[in-house]
């Protein structure tokens, strides 16, 4: 068995790391014997993670710790976690319990010679409505923007080889998402069906603003398609405008006392007012990104390593 890492982003999960980290412990105990290593990620969680990390590396040689100078977000503590792994093989895991490390044997099994990355495919997830569809808008946009194989769901645990999380680490810029760096790297990914447990506790770290941002570093740092999407939908402004343009002042010299509508009139220009707007904000959210990234803004910023080796 090849040596392995799994890595931990964590966040509000004082409650639920020990029985995570212990789970892993038994788990990789059993298949890896002391060939494996635990990294975790403090994403400059507000409760005691870092006080339980501190705890967790003093009693585990095999533990090592990031302590993130602040809160950068889920996919860049990911990051930071890769910057130091040393194993062949790569775990990704949540840390509040659902994604259960000891069905991750079916991920590693089916990562054989053709394949670079295994995903965790949930027959029944056991998250909240919100999560669920925030899950399937993600979906839909990551197979129409960053050309996701259709088939293909993306999930927070998931396996994949060292080549492929050296590769990802190439990408310096202040916006990272981890489906984006790893389709562009590779195609030769597996979906395999896992059971999705109950949150131990506590509640989801992910709201509606993080979500939204989550998206939007995907798919600007990852395809042009929303651009290309906004000058489709302004070409096709322009030709119902001027459509109805001819139809006005056909029907003006047809019937010379035909009054025009005020509410009709008033709905069309709010209507493409507003459609101007969201794409000027797509522009400009390109452009705000460029100019961070030209800033060399960090992804992360690593306060202290615990058990660095």
């Amino acid at each position: 068995m090849k040596k392995l890492s799994i890595i931990i982003p964590c966040y509000r999960s004082q409650d639920t790391l020990p029985i995570v980290v212990r789970d892993c412990i038994s788990k990789m105990d059993k298949i890896a014997g002391r060939d494996y290593e635990i990294i975790l990620v403090n994403d400059c969680s507000p409760d005691g993670v870092l006080k339980v990390m501190q705890d967790l590396c003093a009693q585990y040689p095999n533990i090592k710790g990031i302590d993130l100078a602040k809160n950068f977000g889920q996919h860049a503590a990911i990051m930071a976690g890769l910057s130091i792994v040393s194993g062949a093989l790569c775990i990704f895991l949540d840390d509040d319990g659902q994604t259960p490390i000891d069905e991750v044997d079916k991920l590693l099994a089916a990562l054989d010679d053709d394949t670079d990355a295994v995903y965790a495919k949930y027959p029944h997830i056991k998250q909240s409505l919100f999560r669920i569809f925030g899950s399937k808008i993600n979906d839909i946009m990551a197979q129409i923007l960053i050309d996701k194989p259709k088939g293909i769901r993306l999930t927070s645990y998931f396996v994949c080889k060292r080549f492929l999380a050296d590769e990802i680490l190439h990408y310096h810029n202040a916006y990272p998402y981890l489906g984006g760096l790893v389709f562009r790297s590779t195609k030769k990914i597996k979906n395999i069906e896992i059971s999705h447990k109950e949150r131990i506790s506590g509640d989801s770290g992910y709201t509606i603003k993080k979500l939204l941002s989550l998206w939007l570093n995907g798919f600007t740092a990852f395809s042009v398609k929303p651009l290309r999407i906004a000058t489709f939908a302004g070409f096709c402004f322009s030709i119902l405008g001027f459509i109805m343009t001819a139809y006005t002042v056909i029907s003006k010299i047809l019937k010379s006392d035909m009054l025009l509508g005020y509410s009709s009139t008033m709905a069309v220009l709010l209507f493409i007012g507003g459609m101007l707007m969201l794409m000027l904000g797509i522009i400009g959210e390109y452009i705000g990104r460029i100019y961070i990234s030209i800033n060399n803004a960090p992804q992360y910023v690593i306060r202290k390593i615990i058990n660095k080796n």
